[in-house]
């Protein structure tokens, strides 16, 4: 089962399928998408985002962006996933609207896994089946419903999270906070690597980030920053031809020698050990 709205003007896609596996290519856009991956089987099922295997239990969903590299080579039962790029809904435009930034997507490198509840697992499956209807009715509205469908998926995905992945001490005012400052590190962390800066943003000071992320999580601001940093060189060096010295500057080091210095400290490996380490395991 693989259902597809398109709008080529737009260039706007959502895409539907019952395994992500066997339709990964088929979608006529397959670039800067945005996927839940739901697994609505009776058992677990792994696959692997950014080299690192990751399982995922009945009922369990996890969203994954185009900044990460996922691979279901090795998965042995279908995913069901839905994928939508900026085009169709932009999450940044509506995110007053559903607030899942830094939450459900583009936060910093931990997967947000949810678990449907088992009161909540009819809303979910109705959903489902709602939403397979509606690519089955082509109309001038069309668009406009699948648009309100994918929205609903966010919410309601979006309200888990923050119950199941938020401390409970937390009021909406911080998890704002945190979810912003996790969502600005993704799109500055090449240039602003100092807590300061992102405070700067938010119009907080850094001592009020740090107390903030003592609560909701044992990294600090500034660990986040440098880990996001980490992950994205070991990405480029992973799955780009890129040799040091390009990575190091589009990661924004001058030197390379400061950048390997860098690498090594955050991974106990200077990056060519950790090429070398790769290729050794492949």
């Amino acid at each position: 089962m693989r259902y597809e709205y398109k709008d080529p003007k737009l260039g706007a896609i959502l895409g539907l399928t019952d395994d992500i596996k066997r339709d990964n290519d088929r979608f006529s856009i397959t670039s800067n998408t945005i996927k839940f991956l739901w697994n609505r089987n009776d058992k677990p099922i792994e696959f692997v985002v950014d080299d690192m295997v990751l399982e995922l239990m009945p009922n369990q969903i996890v969203t994954v962006t185009y900044l990460q590299n996922v691979s279901f080579t090795k998965t042995d039962l279908p995913i069901s996933a839905i994928l939508f790029n900026r085009e169709f809904y932009c999450i940044s435009d509506h995110d007053t609207e559903v607030s899942c930034n830094g939450i459900l997507f583009f936060g910093t490198q931990d997967l947000p896994i949810i678990s449907i509840p088992e009161d909540q697992l009819r809303k979910f499956n109705i959903w489902f089946e709602v939403f397979l209807e509606e690519f089955s009715t082509p109309d001038n509205i069309q668009g406009d419903m699948l648009q309100m469908l994918l929205k609903r998926l966010i919410i309601m995905s979006t309200r888990l999270a923050k119950e199941q992945l938020i401390v409970k001490e937390l009021n909406n005012d911080q998890i704002d906070t945190i979810r912003k400052f996790n969502y600005l590190v993704d799109i500055h962390y090449k240039t602003k690597r100092k807590v300061s800066d992102y405070a700067e943003m938010l119009f907080k000071s850094p001592k009020t980030l740090s107390n903030l992320f003592s609560i909701y999580n044992q990294r600090s601001p500034q660990q986040i920053i440098l880990e996001r940093l980490t992950l994205e060189a070991k990405r480029l060096i992973h799955f780009t031809d890129k040799q040091n010295q390009e990575i190091a500057f589009d990661l924004g080091f001058n030197d390379p020698a400061h950048f390997s210095r860098f690498f090594k400290k955050m991974t106990k490996k200077t990056p060519s050990e950790y090429r070398e380490n790769l290729l050794i395991s492949a």
